[in-house]
């Protein structure tokens, strides 16, 4: 029997359109091995290693008439050369035009028809450099089994020998017609009013798809609507255009640290005051109104191990999960930024006070319920907050902020160490930025990615990010 997407994972496919396209993405920068590492060296890599990740090589089928959900199954003519793709970069070959690059690849829909992933060798890069750009449908995140194609791909080890297959992989028959229409008679027997909402989900009737999401989430709508009012208004929720914009920002892991022990505060406060920090001067940059009560909204996903206080402890100071583990619990948060209150050690205090006073308040009934739908391993989180944010951007909050832990020792990729990693978080409905940060072997990395119409001044938004570093590293000594 075909494994039929789940109520959650079918609401992406259903409200994705060409506005906002819902993948989640990643850039890692490498060091060219003296070995070398070309476009054969990374497709081998793939195709001895994909039999771990078996939904990659599988495709949506619908199901006629929209009688139950889709289901996942073999794609007949998988074309691994399709979904590994390779791209090159002009000279100079600087950041900036691998950051238009990326920009570029992400504001188009992935094929439906086909595995839902693809994955970019970008060639070019100055200083003997390459990236690899991911591209993966949050369709795919299906919680704890989970597992990112990077996880697949990266490796502790520089040289570890990759085995070939046990065996030629033989995709299995796709269900006939008939088959998909039995099974689907079988799931309205068992779930009766199912086959409305289906139908009602299938024809874009976005009242009833949210609907469906809410119910699948389990009372998350109901739990946050009852908890808190509208987020403010501004420039970071306008129409979402079809075309978007990607700038980086970087920080010491060992700074932020230093940071976090002055004050008290966890390493995640200190990312979000930094944020804040960089938003404050960013609209004031722009002529906007920024009084010391002004503040922006952010949706804040934390992963945590209630079970494991070690764990828990390495999470609050950004320390890495061991490579493919998996949390299992999750709090998403929404905490109003402080952007008009212009001293930085306020702003950390008042930050750290408000994701304190989220700990201990009743709000975490949310996170309870977010747990029952999504489990996560680490490359993943980015995914799950793109997933909430999907639902509630426009009315409840006006930036996503992930914050995922990474491993904090070098990871490889046949042979070539990664330099750098930088997630790309999808935007949502009205949303205009959001804001994926990941830590990776010392370092804070930190991926913008905007409206191009919206926000064609992003690249200010990164430099400011490293301007509030500065200004926060800055309070440790005063």
């Amino acid at each position: 029997m075909p494994d039929r997407l789940s109520a959650v994972d079918a609401s992406f496919l259903y409200l994705e359109d060409y506005t906002t396209p819902m993948h989640v993405g990643g850039v890692a920068v490498f060091r060219r091995p003296r070995s070398g590492f070309d476009y054969e060296h990374l497709l081998s890599m793939v195709d001895r290693r994909l039999g771990l990740v078996p939904r990659y090589r599988q495709r949506v089928m619908e199901v006629p008439g929209s009688l139950a959900r889709p289901v996942w199954v073999d794609d007949q003519d998988f074309d691994l050369t399709y979904h590994v793709r390779r791209s090159a970069l002009p000279k100079p070959g600087n950041d900036d035009q691998l950051h238009d690059l990326v920009a570029r690849l992400m504001s188009r829909k992935l094929d439906h028809t086909r595995p839902l992933w693809e994955l970019y060798l970008v060639e070019g890069l100055s200083r003997n450099r390459i990236a690899i750009i991911t591209k993966t449908h949050q369709a795919m995140i299906d919680g704890i089994g989970a597992i990112d194609i990077g996880q697949v791909i990266f490796d502790v080890q520089r040289n570890r020998e990759i085995e070939d297959p046990d065996a030629l992989w033989m995709p299995r028959p796709a269900p006939t017609v008939t088959q998909l229409l039995v099974e689907a008679a079988t799931d309205v027997v068992q779930r009766p009013g199912e086959i409305v909402e289906n139908a009602r989900a299938a024809m874009v009737d976005a009242s009833a798809t949210v609907q469906k999401v809410t119910r699948a989430l389990g009372g998350v709508a109901s739990a946050v609507r009852a908890a808190v009012v509208p987020a403010p208004s501004g420039p970071l929720n306008a129409p979402t255009s079809t075309q978007r914009r990607f700038a980086v920002a970087k920080a010491k892991l060992d700074d932020l640290r230093a940071v976090r022990r002055a004050h008290g505060s966890t390493v995640n406060d200190v990312v979000l005051a930094v944020v804040a920090g960089a938003l404050r001067n960013w609209l004031l940059s722009r002529g906007e109104v920024v009084t010391p009560s002004t503040t922006l909204r952010a949706m804040v996903p934390v992963s945590v191990r209630s079970d494991d206080a070690e764990a828990d402890a390495a999470y609050q100071d950004t320390a890495s999960l061991p490579v493919g583990s998996a949390g299992n619990k999750v709090s998403a948060y929404l905490v109003d930024l402080p952007v008009g209150e212009g001293n930085p050690t306020m702003r950390l205090h008042q930050v750290s006070h408000a994701m304190r006073a989220h700990a201990e308040s009743g709000q975490s009934v949310a996170a309870d319920a977010l747990v029952k739908v999504s489990g996560f391993a680490p490359p993943t989180l980015h995914a799950l907050g793109a997933r909430v944010a999907n639902q509630f951007s426009d009315r409840l909050f006006n930036v996503l902020v992930t914050n995922v832990p990474g491993p904090q020792v070098p990871l490889y990729a046949a042979g070539a160490r990664m330099m750098e990693m930088f997630p790309v978080v999808p935007l949502a409905k009205n949303q205009s930025l959001s804001v994926g940060v990941t830590s990776y072997n010392g370092a804070v990395y930190f991926g913008l990615n905007a409206d191009r119409d919206a926000m064609p001044d992003v690249g200010v938004l990164a430099a400011m990010i490293g301007e509030a570093v500065d200004e926060m590293i800055g309070t440790v000594d005063a």
